[in-house]
């Protein structure tokens, strides 16, 4: 009995004091172990890994935790970039007040200088950079087949709208005259009714209509020929006259419009034309691209004969934006930005937690 428990006990000491291989054990290593030694390695075994786990659980919070601190803190800053961009706005509309209110006293004061004569004035580039906004006053004859309208452009007469076309004519030199200009020049005369624009389009139909079914009898003699050939060249002599009566126009040196991406292109093909351009309309008028653009700003309307309706002096230093606007733009950008910081400050601001 003594000499097998000694021998049991040197089983187990030799089991114990066996070197235990490098790394994990595998389940080969614990198989060749005693089975009452399966559960101590078992055990081991099992606490090795959970600690494995349990440090990689615990790396992996403390980068998720750290990458959601980076986010937080950049989407702080997000909060405040409406109220950055809409201060940037406002600032913006200080400087666009600053410069409208020195753009209209530029035109104030030289509309306020005396007019001068286009009678010893050649059209060019530099002429034009140097008399826009310039009171002129030119003599010449109207040439009214060669008109072109602008438009449609509404105009208000006492509350109620009507459409029309602002009408633009060139001015042509009168030979011989020393008053007169050197070189054509293109009137905007003012703005006329849409009736007024068709009418005008229907005159050369008719006269040509007209004349083109006046025939002679056969059996006529050649008295009675003459006279009516002499009639006719009378009357025709007669229509042509009122278009050259010379005339003297006081008006205000212009530029071409900017028109707005909502503008239609001009269409010159089909006589359509939405906006002001000067080497266009000068040349489907047979002139020359550097010729001068004149507003007509004459007062003295005829009541018999009221249309083309000059523009007022006032209305060329308007703007379709004005200083006050732009102060307004700047108060409501402002007061904009206060508002949404205002509320990115009460976002980030913590919450007092309640007893």
């Amino acid at each position: 009995m003594a000499s097998s428990l000694r021998a049991k006990t040197g089983i187990i000491s030799k089991s114990l004091t066996r070197p235990r291989p490098a790394g994990p054990i595998s389940a080969v290593s614990i198989q060749s172990l005693p089975p009452k030694h399966w559960v101590t390695s078992s055990s081991f075994y099992s606490s090795t890994s959970a600690d494995t786990v349990a440090a990689a659980a615990s790396s992996s919070s403390s980068q998720s935790h750290h990458d959601k601190e980076k986010e937080s803190k950049w989407s702080r800053w997000f909060l405040f970039l409406p109220g950055a961009i809409t201060f940037g706005l406002g600032t913006w509309q200080i400087f666009r007040r600053q410069d409208k209110i020195k753009t209209l006293d530029y035109r104030q004061k030289r509309l306020e200088m005396e007019p001068l004569k286009l009678n010893s004035m050649p059209p060019s580039s530099e002429v034009l950079e140097t008399l826009e906004f310039r009171r002129v006053v030119c003599k010449g004859v109207f040439d009214n087949g060669r008109s072109i309208y602008i438009g449609p452009r509404s105009r208000s007469i006492s509350g109620v709208t009507e459409n029309g076309y602002y009408v633009i004519t060139p001015l042509m030199p009168i030979s011989g005259d020393a008053e007169s200009v050197l070189s054509p020049v293109l009137v905007n005369r003012g703005w006329v009714p849409r009736s007024w624009r068709d009418k005008s389009f229907e005159v050369p139909q008719d006269g040509g209509k007209s004349s083109s079914m006046v025939a002679v009898p056969a059996q006529q003699n050649e008295q009675s020929w003459w006279r009516m050939f002499r009639s006719k060249k009378q009357k025709t002599v007669e229509d042509q006259a009122p278009a050259l009566t010379s005339v003297e126009v006081t008006g205000v040196v212009r530029g071409s419009e900017k028109p707005s991406i909502f503008v239609p292109a001009n269409d010159p093909n089909s006589g359509q034309w939405f906006y002001v351009d000067v080497p266009a309309i000068a040349f489907a008028c047979g002139l020359p691209k550097e010729t001068l653009l004149i507003e007509d700003i004459n007062e003295n309307v005829d009541p018999s004969n009221p249309y083309p309706v000059p523009k007022d002096v006032n209305a060329l230093i308007h703007s379709s934006v004005m200083p006050q606007d732009h102060l307004n733009y700047t108060l409501t950008w402002y007061a904009l930005s206060g508002a949404v910081t205002f509320m990115a400050f009460k976002r980030l601001k913590p919450k007092s937690s309640r007893r």
